[in-house]
């Protein structure tokens, strides 16, 4: 069996994998986090054959969970949701980052922090591995040393002995007194410092040296101390719970709590604190004092009848006292290349909206945009698609609860209309030939097809194509196809079938580009069709390094497929 480990950061992702027969972590690659990170994931899984997850989980050297650990846990809840059927085990872990370094530092050859990355997470799935091999000091479960960690494992097997992997490493615990729980980035460790020789009266200067530096050490471990603890209060009283969606949960179990007319604000907080759904009344206003005291603005604490949970962070409880208790504002974050299908799945199953109502909002055309006008509905709604796909801008919007469906889609219809008109895109893809839909058609493939870098060279290729009236020959387009048609591949099952489906939106098939877009591309994609790269490469492939390979040629393409695309060529569609 395979597994796939994942050292998830907020910028980049270190990738390792593993295979159970060998038990061997090997670092496999770095993703970036742009919101293109869950195509990338989906390749990885096709490629490996393998929907297994071991993702990091870090603790402070106390064994505690932190900021860091609430958005790992919000990772694997996507995780799960973005790659349907990911089995997910959370692996204990602190200072990975700090062994992985030391190790490419003792094998004395350049790195960079990518290859940290990597290579903890290589750590992380190794102690994962490892602990299948450790007797169980479990009470409640019997000893069952070397277990047998093969290809046969099962989905039972895993739940249940995973639960018996080791938390911390020895190595990594022994260090961890040297560096601070509030560290993120930790400095190259230069070797132990030379001590002071004492050469007669420097000698005696020295004693008194270290006076100063002593005070300096104990103040500055003082005001660390009272920096973690600060920011250790702004937490939840429950953290690292999302509630979206999750009622039964009881921590998600709402407290009522009133605020009163003529209430101070360190009277509110004392009770915050009291109904326990805050650390420290302390922290609340220093909070409110270093955060909310612009006068511009009316950042006073309203009166009113709130429900509140033990799950949110002192500024999440700040801004729904400065909302107003009829507030209630909700968030829906909306990904850059994320389809109308799936963003109506999650409003029906994250926010509870009726599917009678997500349809009928989504399948009007007459919102008044302009950005609607060139679009062709009836071909579109013919081939079963979406009339909306492409439109819909990727962002994070609050809204209040009871809002409608209807007027969610205006908001986001509103954003790309503002996009399009801030970036003169209706100009610049009329200077290219192509109408505004045609440009946001484009770049829904673009998006689909590249990374954010890689985007206005794949931009050119396409553009090339055009222009010799070739046919665009994109495998994503065909799988939008086969969404459309077959979502569960009943029929379509291999690759070969798949391209040739029959349909207007399979640029494998027909010539020029689809009737509209495949999904809601974002501002890079949309950019680059824009500004395309100079190129004279009619082909383009992903290889298996994740690198983009070019060629003018059906001879340079074939060469390329067959000595950087051995596996990714091959995964099912």
């Amino acid at each position: 069996m395979k597994l796939l480990c994942l050292d998830v950061g907020t910028v980049r992702i270190g990738v390792a994998k593993a295979d159970t027969t060998t038990r061997i972590a090997v670092p496999e690659t770095t993703i970036t986090v742009d919101r293109s990170e869950w195509d990338e994931l989906r390749k990885l899984t096709r490629k490996y054959q393998t929907k297994w997850f071991v993702i990091g989980m870090p603790r402070n050297n106390r064994g505690q969970e932190t900021r860091q650990s609430g958005y790992v846990k919000e990772f694997a809840r996507v995780l799960k949701r973005e790659i349907p059927g990911a089995k997910v085990k959370f692996q204990d872990e602190t200072l990975t980052s700090v062994l992985a370094e030391d190790r490419l530092r003792a094998r004395r050859r350049a790195y960079r922090k990518e290859d940290i990355d990597k290579e903890a997470a290589a750590i992380i799935l190794q102690d994962f591995m490892e602990g299948f091999s450790t007797p169980t000091v479990d009470a409640n479960v019997s000893d069952e040393p070397n277990i047998d960690f093969g290809d046969r494992m099962d989905d039972e097997d895993f739940e249940r002995r995973s639960r018996r992997v080791k938390k911390t490493s020895s190595t990594r615990s022994s260090r961890s007194a040297r560096i601070t729980d509030e560290e993120d980035d930790y400095p190259e460790y230069s070797g132990r410092p030379e001590r002071g020789k004492r050469h007669g009266k420097n000698g005696g200067k020295a004693k008194f040296m270290i006076i100063p530096v002593v005070i300096l050490v104990v103040a500055l471990g003082v005001v660390l101390g009272a920096v973690g603890w600060y920011n250790a209060a702004l937490e939840a009283v429950i953290p690292g719970v999302n509630c979206s969606g999750n009622s039964s949960e009881e921590a998600c179990k709402p407290v009522a709590f009133s605020v009163v007319s003529g209430e101070t604000t360190e009277q509110i907080a004392n009770n915050l604190e009291a109904a326990g759904l805050i650390r420290s009344a302390l922290v609340f206003n220093l909070n409110m004092k270093f955060n909310h005291a612009n006068a511009e603005s009316d950042n006073t604490l309203k009166e009113g009848e709130y429900e509140l949970t033990k799950t949110l962070t002192v500024e999440e409880v700040t801004k729904r006292l400065i909302a107003g208790a009829g507030s209630n504002v909700f968030s829906f974050m909306i990904y850059p290349g994320e389809t109308v299908k799936s963003i109506k799945s999650r409003l029906i199953s994250e926010q509870g909206y009726s599917e009678a109502e997500v349809t009928a909002a989504f399948s009007k055309t007459d919102y008044g945009y302009p950005i609607l006008q060139s679009q062709d509905f009836e071909t579109i709604t013919a081939q079963g698609g979406e009339v909306l796909e492409g439109l819909i801008f990727g962002n994070t919007y609050e809204f209040y609860r009871g809002e409608s469906v209807e007027n969610i889609v205006r908001t986001a219809l509103d954003a790309m209309q503002k996009t399009v008109e801030e970036n003169n895109l209706e100009e610049r893809y009329a200077s290219r030939g192509l109408t505004l839909a045609q440009g946001i058609t484009l770049a829904s493939i673009v998006q689909k097809e590249a990374k954010s870098a890689d985007q206005p060279m794949v931009a050119g290729v396409f553009y090339n194509r055009l222009a010799k009236s070739m046919s665009l020959g994109s495998d994503v387009t065909a799988q939008y196809a086969a969404d459309i048609i077959d979502p569960n591949r009943a029929t379509y099952g291999s690759n070969e079938a798949i391209v040739e489906i029959d349909s207007l939106y399979n640029t494998r098939v027909y010539a020029g580009l689809p009737p509209g877009a495949i999904c809601n591309p974002g501002i890079t994609a949309l950019l680059a069709v824009a500004e395309p790269g100079e190129t004279d490469a009619i082909y383009f492939l992903t290889g298996d390094d994740g690198l983009m390979y070019y060629s003018s040629t059906d001879e340079g393409h074939t060469r390329n497929i067959h000595e950087h695309c051995a596996e990714l060529c091959s995964i099912a569609l």
